[in-house]
């Protein structure tokens, strides 16, 4: 790898590290290509990336970023897991790492919040976006239904007794 293709990796690292609502370190020592293959498939699925990279020049395109604490885990063969998304990557990586042994979090990087590998854990638990839309669209919508419900059930009891009554006149 000559110096321009250097600059170029720090550069992407650089744009990743800024656009990444969160940034998750691993270790991936002993996978197969296989494995590798199945965690950038699924990190594709929920809208992320997995990305290896050499330690140095990640640490170079850190500098100055809002996730340079992650600078520390940096050591050994590590994989960069990262989403727009502030939840998506840190889902997968702890799904993940539940199913493979060889996959290890060691911590990564909400903005220019460090998380340990329990910070992780605690991110992926929390609602994806589209799962927090879902709930606001849900809460927005459930006083017009109660309203449309309540204007609904006067006409409603009204044919019931006009009907109860249609009853009693034919008996």
């Amino acid at each position: 790898m000559d110096r321009a293709q250097k600059e170029q990796v720090v550069e992407e690292l650089g744009q990743i590290f800024e656009s990444s609502g969160v940034v998750v370190v691993a270790r991936y020592e002993g996978m197969t290509v296989a494995e590798m293959q199945t965690l950038r498939a699924q990190m594709r699925d929920a809208g992320g990336a997995v990305r290896v990279a050499k330690n140095r020049l990640a640490k170079i395109a850190l500098e100055g970023k809002p996730a340079a604490s992650i600078a520390d885990y940096l050591t050994g063969m590590t994989v960069l897991a990262f989403s727009e998304d502030p939840v998506a990557a840190a889902k997968v990586a702890d799904a993940y790492a539940k199913t493979n042994d060889k996959f290890v979090i060691l911590g990564g990087a909400m903005g220019e919040n460090a998380l340990d590998p329990a910070g992780v854990k605690s991110v992926a638990q929390m609602p994806s976006r589209e799962e927090l839309i879902a709930s606001i669209v849900a809460c927005i919508g459930a006083p017009a239904s109660s309203i449309a419900g309540a204007i609904g059930a006067p006409a409603s009891n009204i044919a019931g007794i006009l009907s109860t009554l249609e009853e009693r006149e034919a008996a």
